[in-house]
């Protein structure tokens, strides 16, 4: 943190994650150190290439304020990604109770017996931070790719146990269907062969009776001759 008597500043450099075509922004924080309000203003070599907000203000005491440096969207990187632009962060007391409204450029002049502190914030550009590369299946460094092996592993298991046994449920539907339809056809045998019985024995009762009436007409004819 970059200290004066009045402020404390953090960062003390604004990084920015540089990318072409981008906005970006980078946070500050102001912390009163005094039991006075304090006045600030921000500054910047280049103020068409970032905004400030806000880049005016008033600290309580013993408080913080958070300032948001934002730059603009950039058609092209600077060479060897170096940035020269600057920020300047001036810093004075203010009667107690002012507010935003009460600051004037003459706050910030320094003059006898008037203490103005001042803080130079340089730029730094820094790559973007790149997602992680792919690691192959078979490589032994991080753990993600056997973890990954182990729950496809898994799902395949899962499947596979699924499959049998929905493959033994459907042989044994099929075995009772075939057990069924032996007993079916045990059962119209049975059926088949009782009805030939009940056809013979229906059968030879009439010819005992036709032999029976056959053996009285006879009998019958022989007495009267």
């Amino acid at each position: 943190m970059s200290t004066g008597e009045l402020l404390g500043i953090e960062p003390h450099e604004l990084e920015f994650p540089f990318e072409l075509k981008k906005q970006i922004s980078c946070p500050l924080q102001l912390s009163n150190k005094t039991d006075n309000y304090v006045a600030f203003k921000v500054k910047t070599t280049n103020p068409k290439k970032y905004s400030v907000r806000p880049n005016t203000g008033m600290v309580l005491p013993r408080s913080t304020c958070d300032i948001i440096v934002t730059m603009q969207a950039q058609k092209e990187a600077p060479p060897d990604m170096q940035c020269k632009d600057k920020f300047l962060l001036q810093s004075a007391r203010a009667k107690d109770g002012a507010t935003t409204k009460d600051i004037t450029p003459e706050m910030f002049t320094k003059g006898a017996g008037h203490t103005v502190e001042e803080c130079k914030l340089r730029v730094i550009y820094v790559s973007p931070p790149q997602p992680p590369s792919p690691v192959p299946e078979g490589s032994e460094e991080g753990s993600s790719p056997r973890g990954s092996v182990s729950e496809n592993g898994n799902a395949n298991d899962s499947e596979f146990t699924n499959a049998r046994a929905s493959i033994s449920k459907l042989t044994e539907e099929k075995n009772n269907a075939i057990k069924q339809n032996n007993e079916l056809r045990q059962e119209l045998e049975l059926l088949r062969r009782e009805g030939y019985k009940n056809r013979a024995t229906g059968v030879s009762f009439l010819f005992v009776i036709f032999i029976g009436l056959l053996g009285i007409i006879l009998g019958y004819l022989m007495k009267k001759t």
